[in-house]
């Protein structure tokens, strides 16, 4: 889908995995201070929706993942994750329950792979799964006090949404701020290893106090006894040469490959700036080298105990 929202004035449209909405409307370092300020909106409409209605849908979401569906309350927002058996994150979505159905969004192209899965883990209970991308858009509206910004409109009613919504902002401005918070998106700040203790996950998608899903024991146990293999850390480039690092590209250390950079951004205060994961054993304080671009670290997620340590700024 091509967001009608290609439109408005300024639009320039994005690429890659953010492709089909606009990647900035004409600034977008005026639009990350929109955005900061709680003055924007963001079009999220590329990425993708699943809707999970019948009676057993909150128990049966307990079950599976590694968040605390069961009496979740309506409108409450909430992360979860669905791990394979030996821990490692296959699937992130975060959504919210109306009563009747619980709707999430997920990255774009990655419904049906959720949808299938959860489709095969339905044996007798009662629920639905559908994937309703085509019928519901995502929009980002930084609003104080909320515990989301996200929210769902309908394809048809986005251009009333926006002009009522204030200044759009790109998804370049909502990556920065992201990135700057530390906080990682499936597929390009992770890979086929990550494992939630690794990039902050535990708290936000990972609830410690309930029963039995698949990939508990891993996450019990790096929790238990700390020192998860790898840690997600916010690298500052040096900003000597005018381009950022390539999503996928070796992070290394003297010579030698200690991780992976995954998304970069310009943010307006901070310069560039990048999400990678980096061998837990790599000093804290050590200048590393992102796709040969000279970066210091700030830690978000300890190395000790895989717990996000920095704090939720918008």
């Amino acid at each position: 889908m091509t967001s009608p929202l290609l439109g408005l004035p300024g639009a320039v449209a994005g690429d890659g995995v953010d492709g089909g909405v606009a990647a900035h409307y004409g600034s977008f370092n005026a639009e990350q201070r929109a955005l900061a300020s709680c003055d924007g909106f963001v079009d999220l409409s590329h990425r993708d929706v699943v809707r999970i209605s019948g009676p057993d849908r909150l128990t049966w979401l307990h079950s599976l993942t590694t968040q605390y569906f069961d009496g979740l309350p309506e409108g409450r927002w909430t992360e979860a994750l669905i791990l394979s058996p030996q821990g490692h994150v296959e699937h992130a979505f975060a959504g919210v329950d109306d009563g009747a159905a619980f709707t999430a969004h997920t990255e774009p192209g990655r419904a049906a792979a959720l949808v299938e899965f959860l489709d095969r883990m339905r044996f007798l209970m009662r629920v639905d799964v559908r994937d309703v991308t085509d019928s519901l858009a995502v929009t980002w509206r930084p609003v104080e006090g909320s515990d989301t910004d996200y929210s769902f409109v309908p394809p048809e009613r986005l251009e009333a949404y926006a002009a009522a919504a204030g200044q759009p902002c790109g998804t370049w401005a909502f990556e920065a701020l992201r990135i700057a918070r530390g906080e990682p998106r499936l597929g390009l700040d992770t890979d086929h290893r990550t494992i939630p203790n690794e990039v902050g996950w535990i708290g936000p998608a990972v609830h410690l106090d309930k029963g039995c899903y698949r990939g508990q024991e891993t996450v019990a146990r790096v929790h238990t006894l700390g020192r998860p293999p790898r840690r997600l850390t916010l690298l500052h480039l040096d900003g000597t040469e005018n381009r950022l690092p390539r999503q996928g590209s070796d992070l290394t250390y003297e010579g030698r490959v200690v991780g992976t950079v995954g998304s970069s951004a310009r943010h307006y205060e901070l310069g560039p700036i990048a999400l990678a994961i980096v061998k837990r054993n790599v000093p804290l304080d050590a200048t590393l080298a992102a796709d040969a671009l000279p970066a210091a670290q700030e830690v978000v997620v300890d190395p000790e105990v895989g717990l996000h340590v920095r704090p939720n700024l918008r």
